[in-house]
């Protein structure tokens, strides 16, 4: 199965996939507006504005499953983020990104770049993944690797 054939579902509750990305490099995170991380957001945005005409789609994927730090849901959820973090990429529902009821996007996210030792348990909130314009998983970066930090791998990419 390809990452553009996985069923996700928008902020405002459409399902959908990920196809409309397909031949862009795309950063995919697990967001939480509450989250100490939060202020990544702002990164995550500049990376948007600064890349997306040559090709580069962030997402945001919120979960609620690590110190309850994303309790909304919604256009409240990217209202929130637009207002207080300046957010303009898609943001889409909430998600599992762990567990038993892991969403398959994160499912197939964690197999393709396991994390430390080989770990494919996310252990936080905005953990990264890197994929190419072919859809394949190329690099995972923890939660303290900060967006600007990722630029550099991004821009040889594009």
């Amino acid at each position: 199965m390809s990452i553009y054939d996985i069923p996700v579902t928008t902020g405002k509750g459409e399902e959908t996939t990920l196809t409309e990305h397909k031949g862009k490099v795309i950063l995919v995170v697990n967001t939480a507006s509450k989250c100490g991380f939060a202020p990544q957001f702002a990164g995550l945005q500049k990376l948007h504005e600064t890349y997306a005409k040559q090709g580069l789609s962030v997402v945001g994927f919120p979960s609620n499953q690590f110190a309850e730090q994303e309790p909304l849901d919604g256009d409240a959820l990217t209202r929130h983020c637009q207002l207080n973090h300046g957010v303009t990429f898609p943001l889409y529902a909430k998600i599992d990104v762990k567990g038993a009821s892991i969403h398959p996007l994160y499912s197939h996210l964690t197999k393709a770049a396991p994390g430390f030792l080989g770990s494919k348990r996310i252990k936080w909130n905005f953990t990264k993944f890197l994929i190419d314009r072919s859809g394949k998983v190329v690099k995972r970066f923890a939660p303290t690797v900060t967006p600007e930090r990722i630029e550099a791998h991004i821009r040889k990419l594009l």
